[in-house]
């Protein structure tokens, strides 16, 4: 199987990511050096000819036009929103399938669409991206065959597991860019009978990255991390959206268990109690200018304390659009080297990697992505 440049199926295509990666992807073609500089597969990947040459469809609850979308989000400002008519006219976005129709019915309906998107675009490799939002937790595992979940009503579906499946049984990798666990055994089955690869979960953009990357180091000083305090405010509608506790609960989980499984330990197990503790706030007048906040309690020689604060001020969807490109190309590429399954090397992008072992601390995910370069290389 040979490479092509990637068409990313993007299940959420008019929110703040997804119409992002659909800005970058556009100015790509007329200012390359303000896109390629900022992903993060340089030196594994052709750039010019992987990146200039993506395409991106997709579906969205949203009727209004893309262009209107990248607007209204904000992200970009006047002087970044460059994008032109003809470039957007030949982005094809959608109706996400009604949530009224049966679970089968709308796997049926996307199966269909899914090839629409090929045959309209045969020179590039599809690749699912799931930008939806934040669901409340449902457990599936029980639903080994497709005749089951289909027997499911509306409400214990999550409407992103819809998009993977219909993805998989179409013979196209899965990126799970979001907190919800669509990854039940059926979906990993499937994915093993066709042989395509799928990612997740959750993408690590900003105050989880640099947990990673600080609590790496902190093991690696031998200093023992005493408390752990993090707390994010967001006014996008991904943070409106996580206001609601329940569809709060996978993403503040993803970003407290990975300390302990990086550190080795359970921060606090000396007071009695969890003093690793991860707060998400829903902050209007912040929009996608996320800001986050971090106060560390470590101690040192003797068991003498000390701490570190940390605040970031970053931009939700400028941070997440690039590892969204990126992850579209790995997936392109390991699909044709032959990978089926989850893909835990590419634990580097997700605050919950899955699959067997992931590397979780920093130099370890680093080392991953350099051998899953070596292993697509002949194939680049």
């Amino acid at each position: 199987m040979s490479l092509n440049p990637p068409l990313l199926m993007i299940a959420g295509a008019k929110g703040a990511v997804g119409s992002t990666v659909v800005a970058a992807i556009t100015r790509i073609g007329h200012e390359p050096h303000a896109v390629l500089p900022w992903l993060t597969t340089e030196g594994f990947f052709d750039h010019q000819r992987f990146y200039s040459r993506m395409k991106v469809a997709g579906w969205d609850v949203s009727a209004k036009p893309i262009e209107q979308s990248i607007r209204d989000h904000g992200v970009l400002d006047a002087q970044n929103f460059f994008l032109s008519e003809s470039d957007l006219s030949e982005i094809e976005i959608l109706q996400a399938p009604s949530p009224e129709y049966p679970v089968c019915e709308q796997i049926g309906q996307l199966i269909h669409e899914m090839d629409h998107f090929k045959k309209r675009h045969p020179e590039n490799h599809p690749v699912l991206i799931n930008l939806l939002p934040a669901f409340r937790p449902v457990c599936l595992d029980e639903c080994e065959h497709l005749e089951q979940l289909c027997s499911q009503t509306k409400q214990t579906v999550m409407p992103d597991l819809i998009y993977a499946l219909a993805a998989v049984m179409s013979a196209i990798p899965v990126v799970n860019f979001t907190s919800n666990a669509i990854e039940i055994p059926l979906l990993l089955s499937e994915s093993l009978k066709v042989r395509v690869p799928l990612c997740g979960r959750d993408g690590k953009t900003g105050q989880t990255y640099l947990k990673v990357v600080i609590a790496s180091a902190l093991k690696a000083r031998r200093l023992r991390v005493n408390g752990w305090y993090s707390l994010n405010i967001l006014g996008n509608n991904d943070g409106e959206n996580l206001a609601d506790p329940d569809k709060a609960s996978e993403k503040v989980a993803n970003k407290t268990k990975l300390l302990e499984e990086i550190l080795g330990y359970k921060v606090g197990q000396q007071y009695g109690a969890p003093s690793h503790k991860v707060t998400i706030d829903y902050y209007p007048p912040r929009g996608d200018n996320k800001e986050a906040w971090d106060v560390i309690d470590f101690s040192g020689l003797f068991g003498l304390p000390m701490s570190l604060r940390l605040n970031l001020q970053g931009r939700d969807s400028i941070l997440a659009a690039p590892l969204v490109m990126d992850l579209a190309v790995w997936m392109a590429a390991l699909h044709c080297a032959g990978r089926r399954g989850l893909v835990p090397e590419l634990g580097f992008y997700f605050k919950k990697p899955l699959g067997s072992s992931p590397p979780v601390t920093f130099e370890a995910q680093l080392r991953a992505i350099r051998q899953l370069a070596v292993e697509c290389k002949d194939i680049t």
